[in-house]
């Protein structure tokens, strides 16, 4: 079972470290979620980033949540509250233009071959 005091002392124990590491993952997942929409990859490839990418994003809530848990109420938690948030929902908003883009496209397209 979940031992949420297991996990608040491993957020608390290793903040430095897992900040370190889920910020630029959280940027750099988002940014390939978002570079993939824009140069119309498939929807294989758009789902799969924007997937990993909001793993990382809810790992980030969950680890400010951890903070909010133990009492600990900075500019920083809620800093990093925004930049999970705003990764999510531009996760959710890449996945819902391709599939606008996707749609668009297969309306324009013209059978000429008749």
């Amino acid at each position: 079972m979940l031992d949420f005091n297991t996990l608040t002392e491993f957020s608390s124990t290793y903040c430095i470290g897992i900040c370190a590491f889920l910020i630029p993952a959280n940027l750099l997942a988002t940014s390939l979620t978002i570079i993939f929409t824009l140069l119309h990859r498939p929807a294989v490839q758009v789902w799969q980033a924007a997937g990993i990418a909001s793993i990382f994003a809810l790992l980030m809530i969950l680890h400010v949540l951890a903070w909010f848990m133990m009492g600990v109420v900075m500019a920083p938690t809620y800093i990093l509250l925004g930049l999970a948030s705003i990764c999510l929902l531009a996760n959710l908003g890449a996945i819902l233009r391709h599939r606008r883009f996707v749609r668009a496209d297969n309306y324009n397209t013209v059978d000429t071959s008749i």
